[in-house]
């Protein structure tokens, strides 16, 4: 029983990961189908950014800067994605192939960008004194770094949940991602959608980046290892669906770590990649699916 409720406590964790590093994509994607190849970038980013501030501002007060960390990142990221899609992305409206192209230079230069600034050796984030240790419960032992994890994705969710439901600009945003088309005849900003859009997005990663930062080393392929997974969250759950993200990953979490715990990593990525062709062959727009009513002629 332990061993079971401790592979069930990972995959939460992994899906947790998951969902945070898919969840940006989860709306650029849905919204205005680019295949952003950059946002393992933006999630790069994010993760500099505690370093940063470790080693400057903050160099005393560790804690303090991975706290920090998550607003600025957001707000890192969420301009880096606003200035891609305004110079680049914009102009490129309904050729996803042109975008993925476009982004997956980006991507590289950006890539090299972090080289240039950091170097191309790793980085290590301080874990901060309050993430030390760990908690026992019903034989499990969850540490501290990743009960810090499940805490950010909780908010980040629930941030995006007021957002797209109380505020004006998440309702626009709903009812572009649902119909674009109808929404711009409606009168809605589509284009300046578009940059919000971009930037809640954007910034997510940036936030997934710092919980990134916390579990392993930073550096400038630090987003492509998260990249697929984030696609694939997108892809089984829905596009642009909050509710399908979280259900895509915790089935792809959960099912990695049973798989993993039987045996080994590289079977349980083929296993996941096997489990979301299967499932696409039944549904194929995914758990969620919107139902839009069209322009009649």
């Amino acid at each position: 029983m332990d061993t079971f409720l401790s592979n069930l406590y990972i995959g939460i964790t992994l899906a947790s990961l998951f969902l945070l590093v898919g969840l940006g994509l989860t709306f650029t994607f849905g919204q205005m189908g680019v295949i952003n190849m950059a946002h393992g970038e933006f999630i790069m980013a994010g993760a500099y950014v505690p370093y940063v501030l470790q080693t400057t501002l903050f160099a005393g007060a560790k804690g303090t800067a991975v706290i920090v960390a998550l607003p600025v990142a957001f707000v890192v990221a969420g301009l880096m994605g606003v200035i891609l899609e305004r110079v680049l992305l914009r102009r490129m409206s309904g050729r996803p192939l042109d975008t993925l192209l476009v982004t997956f230079g980006v991507s590289l230069i950006l890539q090299q960008a972090a080289k240039d600034l950091f170097s191309a050796n790793n980085k290590e984030v301080s874990t901060p004194t309050f993430l030390h240790g760990k908690t026992e419960l019903l034989g499990v032992s969850m540490t501290h770094t990743r009960l810090f994890l499940f805490a950010v994705v909780l908010l980040s969710m629930g941030g995006v949940a007021v957002f797209l439901s109380k505020l004006a600009a998440g309702r626009r945003m709903r009812a572009v991602m649902q119909n674009r088309d109808l929404a711009a005849v409606s009168g809605l900003p589509v284009s300046r959608v578009d940059a919000t859009t971009f930037f809640l997005g954007s910034g997510l990663a940036g936030v997934a980046g710092v919980a990134v930062s916390l579990i392993g080393p930073v550096g400038p392929g630090t987003g492509s290892a998260y990249i697929l997974s984030a696609f694939l969250v997108v892809i089984v759950g829905g596009v642009g669906s909050l509710k399908g993200a979280v259900l895509a990953a915790l089935a792809l979490g959960i099912l990695n770590s049973y798989v993993e715990f039987s045996t080994s990593s590289t079977l349980a990525r083929a296993a996941v990649f096997a489990f979301v062709i299967l499932f696409l062959q039944w549904r194929p727009n995914g758990i969620v699916s919107f139902r839009t009513r069209g322009l009649t002629a």
